[in-house]
């Protein structure tokens, strides 16, 4: 039997976490280092997974499939597509530089003996939700991919709710109730989402007697499966909503900025470009997929509820006071990109989408980790308490400002690539979609030129005067990723080459083709 590479690379960070959580109290380090290196180690097998996949191939490779729960139909079943794989990839990529820039944030609190942060827990947490993530990209069996989703819950609930921002320091008992509350907000919509599902795929295998991807595929292609019209849809929404809700789309968006403002900037990166991109993914493959005629019912109202996401998360971002909410905002707004891109249903847009949510996870991550070290520093994430930061550590402000380019789509930075993609497949679709859509790349350009005007240019404030520059850590956290946002800028064609066979498949299951540009005849 050959090596059950997408196993291994899901097992590694589960074995990191209890090795990292087995670490003596006192080897506060060791856990860090036990941490990084597991978290390496999953990186370098991502890259293999990266380097035996072929884009040409099969629909689902490198699969794995045993028997589970035989009495009711449930198998461990693994396989990646070319979105699975590139959003494996890059949550491989993300977590070492999540455990670098969060090396701190769990040691004990100076001079206060309220509480101590256990160290070993929170980077045994982190490693978790690695394993989880991965493996939801991984699972081709629907039951497995639903606990998954729901069991991701549990380090998320204990990695918000147990480890607030350090800004919050000072005020011990008021912080501890403001992340209780961030902490339990993110669980209940979650777990409402997710309960609702639970009744959907029971009713899927009611309907199709298999949670099996590949199965319910075989037996749509011979006609031995049908679904009653109303029964899919009915399906459809219960999938649908909870993959809204960890989108998150709008109005089911609003434990969003509560749990980024009151996490640690890492654990905020961890939310926003790793676990949130499940959501987005599950559409992919499990709404379209499962649901194609129900997808294309539903497609109108979806698309009206991204145009709102757009518009709605970047005017609270432009109006926003604090540095993480404001970046929680944007990063509704950039889901709605992302869902627009899905349903409209065309090849530009659903490529766009796939590339937007690997492309939304490492610029977020460059800008959500710059804007953590320089909170950290200053101990404060409100706006107004910067102000001339750039004169003090340029080096800090230049990561910044690049951080923030990226994430309003400047051309030559990743996001442009897969932004630009978005509206041209809903253009062609949806011109009125398009044209209002592009409204959010002009208040994208506001809130993020006016927060680096407030924070980094100006007269130097005195509290930020003594301000020191990146550190070396800091800078082996940074410079990679923003390094990844400019070769992807100028070189998107390893990524959409890996991308695009797989959006060929879903655009096949929703059976839709793009549009086709109207050409006057030549008189």
């Amino acid at each position: 039997m050959s090596f059950p590479l997408l196993t291994a690379t899901a097992a590694l960070p589960a074995i990191g976490a209890i090795a990292t959580a087995a670490v003596p109290a006192a080897r506060r380090t060791a856990a860090k280092w036990t941490a990084l290196l597991f978290s390496l180690a999953t990186l370098v097998l991502a890259g293999i997974a990266l380097a035996r996949f072929e884009p040409g191939g099969a629909r689902y490779q490198l699969t794995e499939s045993h028997a589970w729960i035989a009495e009711f139909g449930v198998r461990y079943e693994l396989g990646v597509d070319g979105i699975g794989l590139a959003l494996m990839a890059l949550t491989a990529l993300l977590i070492p530089f999540v455990v670098l820039a969060g090396w701190h944030d769990a040691d004990p609190l100076e001079n206060t003996s309220s509480r101590w942060r256990p160290t070993q827990g929170f980077f045994a947490l982190i490693l978790a939700v690695e394993a989880m993530v991965i493996l939801s990209f991984e699972a081709t069996d629907v039951f497995l991919f639903y606990i998954l989703f729901e069991a991701m819950l549990i380090p998320m609930y204990f990695l918000i709710g147990g480890f607030g921002d350090r800004a919050h320091a000072g005020s011990d008992e008021n912080a501890a109730a403001q992340r209780s509350y961030a902490a339990v907000k993110f669980l209940l919509y979650n777990l409402v989402g997710g309960l609702i599902m639970l009744a959907a795929v029971i009713g899927l295998y009611v309907v199709a007697g298999t949670f099996s991807l590949s199965e319910i595929a075989e037996a749509r292609a011979n006609g031995s499966l049908s679904m009653a019209t109303s029964t899919e849809r009915w399906l459809f929404l219960g999938f649908f909503f909870a993959f809204a809700v960890k989108a998150p789309l709008w109005p089911l968006h609003t434990w969003l900025p509560n749990a980024m403002g009151e996490a640690t900037s890492p654990v905020a990166v961890l939310i926003t470009a790793v676990v949130d991109k499940v959501g987005t993914f599950a559409m992919l493959r499990f709404c379209l997929g499962l649901f194609p005629e129900a997808s294309k019912w539903a497609t109108p109202v979806i698309i009206v509820l991204a145009l709102i996401s757009i518009v709605y998360g970047a005017l609270l971002a432009v109006g926003q006071r604090d540095i993480k909410r404001l970046i929680a905002y944007a990063s509704i707004s950039h889901f709605g990109f992302i869902i627009l891109g899905i349903f409209a249903m065309t090849s530009q847009g659903q490529s766009g989408a796939t590339l937007y949510m690997v492309n939304h996870g490492i610029s977020t991550a460059a800008l959500m980790l710059v804007a953590g070290f320089l909170i950290t520093r200053r101990g404060s994430r409100l706006i107004a308490d910067y102000g001339g930061v750039q004169k003090v550590a340029p080096v800090l402000a230049g990561t910044f400002l690049i951080g923030g380019l990226a994430t309003l789509s400047l051309p030559g930075l990743a996001p442009f690539v897969s932004e630009f993609l978005v509206l041209v497949g809903a253009f062609s679709a949806y011109p009125a979609a398009g044209i209002i859509a592009t409204t959010g790349i002009v208040l994208a350009a506001l809130y993020v030129l006016v927060l680096y005007q407030r924070t980094m240019t100006g007269p130097v404030k005195a509290e930020v005067q003594g301000m020191a520059d990146l550190k070396v850590r800091e800078l082996v956290v940074v410079l990679p990723l923003i390094a990844l946002l400019l070769f992807l800028g100028v070189y998107p064609k390893p990524l959409t080459e890996i991308v695009n066979p797989a959006v060929q498949h879903t655009m096949s299951d929703v059976q839709k083709k793009d549009p086709q540009p109207e050409v006057e005849a030549a008189k």
